[in-house]
């Protein structure tokens, strides 16, 4: 799909209901796998033949087919999901999961990008369009009016936003265009981060935008008592749980997993910061091999910034871990990474939503060991499909790695029940089934 940019200072047209189209910048696909979608209006088959050629003529649709085609092209409703972009992560997962599944339940999704980056580069929803609306600052709300301009011109029905930022500028945008607004509550904004004032501000911006949204979604049952708590009406506000694909029984990464051998491989998968706790489980680390169980760990994934980048570094030279601990930058195939791991650590300190990570090792059946925060907890049942924690504890967290690899935990029994609670209630498709039912109520479609 082409990618559209919205230049900063554009000048509003003088009819604001029929503004001057944008010229597109078309630039090559950037995906790695493109999954299959369906689009807004779909041609008949015969419209979509090759120039013709010595072989058999194309089939003719029949009425019944034209129909049919006719049919979802009048069903299916557009949607702009308003995201940052600048990272490829859990949330940005979610939204990319979303706008390959949903085009089966009726809506055709499209994003904008208020911080356009690693997103566009490396989703596999190759048919969804993007529209490049940058923000340089927090509070340009000059990019509120560009953004009502994507939608009026491209016919969304919907604003679906994603981030505190998104909500601020899709707020406006909504009442610019009177398009219906959903917000997407990935994980609670006022712990969110260590940047104190950025949480406040977050946290402003969810509390004065609370009134504007028609639906919330929240990825938690405590984020939904999260956003009651701020003032959102109880019923506009729906649980939609995270889902990850089920990954086929023949991938290596769900093979049946014995007791696993030393050396022990403890994998973290993160967009590596502060909260998300490395120097926790490095030290933890440090401590097992001091009673020398031979635990090697990897970092997969980049990091936020290079000060926290080099701190994680300098604490794995100290403990003399040079060779135990491997990193590796950002990846697209997660389950090749967990096919060669024995566990998946997550030691987060706070300000989770429901870690979608997390939910890839269960579907790996790979035994997860994480903190007890919001979310989390939602997913892992302790000591069944994985171990849980005191966050800030390396002595905890230390005790639960041995207790996996040379305790009396059911290591195969617990890699097991993992992948049958993902089958059970953490599946892409029941994700997108229940946003797309939020989507229906909107638009009275139900």
């Amino acid at each position: 799909m082409p990618l559209v940019t919205e230049p900063e200072g554009t000048p509003p047209a003088a009819d604001p209901t029929a503004p001057p189209p944008i010229a597109p910048v078309v630039l090559p696909p950037r995906v790695k796998a493109p999954r299959p979608a369906i689009s807004a209006a779909p041609a008949p088959p015969a419209t979509r033949q090759a120039a013709p050629s010595a072989g058999p003529e194309p089939a003719v649709p029949t009425p019944s087919e034209s129909a049919n085609a006719a049919a979802l092209a009048v069903e299916t409703a557009k949607v702009l999901h308003v995201i940052n972009g600048e990272h490829y992560s859990g949330a940005e997962r979610v939204q990319d999961l979303l706008a390959g599944g949903l085009p089966e339940f009726g809506y055709q999704a499209g994003f904008a990008l208020l911080k356009p980056g690693k997103f566009a580069e490396h989703r596999q929803s190759a048919d969804a369009a993007i529209h490049e609306v940058p923000m340089r600052r927090r509070w340009s709300l000059g990019a509120a009016r560009r953004l009502a301009r994507v939608v009026r011109q491209n016919d969304y029905k919907l604003i679906h936003a994603h981030t505190p930022r998104g909500l601020l500028v899709a707020t406006l945008a909504s009442r610019l265009t009177h398009v219906p607004l959903v917000y997407h509550v990935h994980s609670p904004a006022r712990r969110d981060s260590t940047r104190l004032f950025a949480n406040l501000a977050n946290d402003l911006v969810e509390r004065g935008c609370v009134r504007f949204p028609k639906q919330f979604i929240t990825v938690s049952p405590s984020l939904t008592d999260h956003m009651v708590r701020l003032g959102a009406p109880a019923d506009r506000v729906r649980c939609v749980l995270n889902g990850t694909p089920l990954l086929d029984e023949n991938h290596p990464a769900t093979r049946f997993r014995r007791p696993p051998l030393p050396p022990y491989v403890v994998t973290m998968i993160a967009l590596f910061r502060p909260r998300k706790g490395a120097e926790v489980l490095i030290d933890a680390v440090a401590a097992l091999r001091k009673k020398k169980i031979d635990v090697h760990v990897e970092l997969v994934g980049p990091f936020e910034t290079q000060k926290y980048e080099a701190e994680i570094d300098g604490r794995i030279k100290r403990h003399g871990l040079t060779e135990h601990v491997s990193r590796s930058a950002f990846t697209d195939d997660i389950p090749t990474v967990l096919a060669g791991a024995d566990a998946l650590a997550l030691p987060s300190l706070f300000g989770e939503g429901l870690p979608m990570v997390v939910l890839e090792a269960m579907s790996a059946g790979l035994p997860v060991i994480a903190t007890r925060c919001e979310g989390t907890t939602e997913a892992i049942l302790d000591r069944e499909t994985g171990l849980l924690v005191r966050p800030k504890s390396v002595g905890q967290l230390a005790d639960a790695i041995e207790e996996l690899f040379v305790g009396p935990t059911d290591y195969t029994s617990m890699s097991v029940a993992a992948r049958a609670r993902h089958a059970e209630r953490f599946s892409d498709v029941a994700m997108a089934r229940q946003v797309a039912a939020v989507y229906d109520r909107l638009l009275k479609k139900d």
